[in-house]
Formats: C-alpha cells, sequence, structure tokens
C-alpha cells in the first residue's frame, strides 16, 4: 500500500484544510467541496486527511463497515448475526472510496452476485462502492462532470442515510453514511443546485502567489517522492499531535455549548446574504461547534463562527444581477455589517 502524504505537511490551503478537519470531526456537518485550480493538493488533502484519522471499529467480517456500539444501525446480515451469538469487533482504516467518473450505477449501489448465481443458483447481493464508504469517506474528482442519474442516486442516498436496492429480483437496504467530499475546477462547468446545497462546506483553492510558498511546496513533494516512508516518519509526531486532537474533538463535542447569542448571529448573517432554507444556519452552528472542540473550549464564540462563515454559505449565496461582487466579496462586507471590525 502507498504511503499517503502527510496531512500536517501541506503547505498552506489553512482554509481547506480546516473544512476537512471540522467534517472529519463531526460528519453531520454534510461534506466538504473544494474548488480550484489544478495542481493544489486537493486529493492529496482528502487522502491525507483518512490517512490521519483512528481507526475504526467495524463488526468482524461485515461488508458494510457497521459499528458494534451501534445495533440500532446494523445492516441485514449483522442483525441476523446478532440474533444467533456476539458480534467479534476488529478495527480497521477510515475507508476512503474513490467514486470515478465514468462508474456504473451498478458499480456504485451494488448489484447480483453473478458468480454465486451461476455457481451456486443462489440470489446473493454483491455490495458496491456506497457501502464500501460507510462509516468513511466518499471522494469525487471533478465533482461537476459526474452524470445526472448518479447526481440523484447520490442526493437519494445523502438524505436517507441509507442505500435501497430494487432490481434483478434483490430488494435489500443498508446503511451508506459518509462524509462526501468533492473537487473540481470550476473552469469545466457548474455543480448541480441540488448537489451543490448538500455539501456542508464549500473551499476554494487557489495556487499560492508567493515564491517562499511555491519553493516549500515543491521541496516537500520532491523529498516525499524520493522517499515517501522516510517523509512520513519526519511527520510522525505532528501526525500524531493532530490525531489525538481529533479523538479529544469528537469526545467532547456533544459537551460543547452553543449559546443563543452565536445563533442568532448566525441567523442575521443569512438572512443579510439572503440564504434560502435553514440548512446555511445549521450548518454554521455545527462547523462552528466542530471548531470549538478542536480548539478545546467549553463553549462556541462569535470567533469560531466568523472562521467558517465563508466556507459554510459562499455556495449558498443566490445571484443578485443588481451587485457585481462575488460570493467571497458579498460574504465579507456581511460578515463586517454583522460582527462589526
Amino acid at each position: 500500500m502507498r504511503t499517503p502524504f502527510p496531512f500536517a505537511a501541506i503547505v498552506g490551503q489553512d482554509e481547506m484544510k480546516l473544512a476537512l478537519l471540522a467534517a472529519s470531526v463531526d460528519p453531520t456537518i454534510g461534506g466538504v467541496l473544494v474548488f480550484g485550480d489544478r495542481g493544489t493538493g486537493k486529493s492529496t488533502a482528502v487522502r491525507a486527511l483518512a490517512a490521519l484519522l483512528p481507526p475504526m471499529k467495524v463488526v468482524a467480517g461485515c461488508r458494510y463497515n457497521c459499528d458494534p456500539e451501534a445495533p440500532a444501525g446494523f445492516c441485514p446480515e449483522c442483525r441476523a448475526r446478532a440474533g444467533e451469538r456476539k458480534l467479534k469487533a476488529q478495527s480497521v482504516p477510515v475507508p476512503v472510496v474513490d467514486l470515478p467518473l465514468g462508474v456504473t450505477e451498478d458499480r456504485v449501489v451494488g448489484a447480483l452476485d453473478l458468480e454465486k448465481a451461476l455457481t451456486q443458483g443462489v440470489k446473493a447481493f454483491e455490495p458496491g462502492l456506497l457501502a464500501r464508504a460507510h462509516r468513511g469517506f466518499l471522494y469525487i474528482d471533478e465533482v461537476n462532470l459526474l452524470e445526472d442519474h448518479l447526481v440523484d442516486l447520490l442526493l437519494d442516498v445523502a438524505a436517507s442515510g441509507e442505500n435501497v436496492v430494487e432490481r434483478e429480483g434483490l430488494s435489500l437496504r443498508h446503511p451508506a453514511r459518509f462524509v462526501l467530499v468533492g473537487s473540481g475546477n470550476p473552469e469545466e462547468g457548474e455543480l448541480r443546485p441540488q448537489l451543490l446545497d448538500r455539501f456542508g462546506l464549500s473551499v476554494d483553492v487557489r495556487s499560492p502567489d508567493d515564491l517562499a510558498t511555491r519553493v516549500s511546496v515543491v521541496r516537500r513533494r520532491d523529498a516525499f517522492e524520493r522517499d515517501p516512508e522516510a517523509f512520513a516518519r519526519e511527520w510522525d509526531k505532528e501526525t500524531g499531535r493532530l490525531r489525538s486532537k481529533i479523538v479529544s474533538a469528537r469526545r467532547r463535542l456533544a459537551d460543547v455549548d452553543c449559546p443563543d447569542t452565536v445563533l442568532e448571529t448566525a441567523a442575521r448573517l443569512c438572512l443579510q446574504l439572503g440564504v434560502d432554507g435553514l440548512r446555511g444556519e445549521l450548518t454554521l452552528m455545527r462547523a462552528a461547534r466542530a471548531l470549538a472542540a478542536l480548539d478545546g473550549a467549553r463553549a462556541v464564540d462569535l470567533a469560531h463562527l466568523r472562521r467558517i462563515a465563508a466556507p459554510a454559505l459562499r455556495h449558498r449565496l443566490r445571484r443578485d444581477p443588481l451587485d457585481e461582487a462575488g460570493s467571497e466579496a458579498r460574504i465579507e462586507r456581511a460578515v463586517g455589517e454583522v460582527f462589526g471590525p
């Protein structure tokens, strides 16, 4: 297995790293969309994050990564086995599943196991990519080029947390909850509004424009490619510190308070920007709470809200033909008016 680039060694791109860390602490934030130039470390950051996260416990032998401590969310196979005997648990790495652009629907949702059908004459289900991604990350590169029928499928699963399969005489449903991470280049096309709204956070990444940062990026990448294992060992201490920070944040997340003043400010900001629905406020609250947990704070404050405002809201703004300012400028202006200098 190829050694991934250490997350802690990524130079710059602070907003992208912050958004990914927040989503890893609280998956209910709704995933991360990363748009920007080619070669800016988008896919590197996603795979590095998965390697950074602590292993997760699953039911031994389960094809759906079921959590042994959450029997209410068991797949049909684990539910049947749980009635017969106590299920064993094992630790596995957090899955990061790539969803290729040309993938078939059968490969995504699962289909009839043809080998068993032909050799044993029985109908059995062969899980797809959604099953493998359960409790992990589903990564879609060039997400803005994804075919419409797959977008519709992902929208249904993201809304319900379940994959329902009704085909070839099979009728089955299994849990499919994952952190959806998409990346792409905005010059190659826009994302459908329905899918765009499903991402909790949206990040714009750009090529660094200062000499020192560009040199640092090239130097670290070159060192990694020359000897990946030695480079990773150099960052072991920082990687361990970040991993402990995530574990601690997950433990304290439920105890982090979000005062009414913070919620009122979040709602005021969304009203100022004309954000449709209430998903903007919910995302702001959850992401700010995750940041507070990462910081070791007992309660969310306005500073946490301010840090996450742009990633949580930039993709939710209506287009205003009378305002030529981009989403970034509009958010900065609204933040200044709501929060003050």
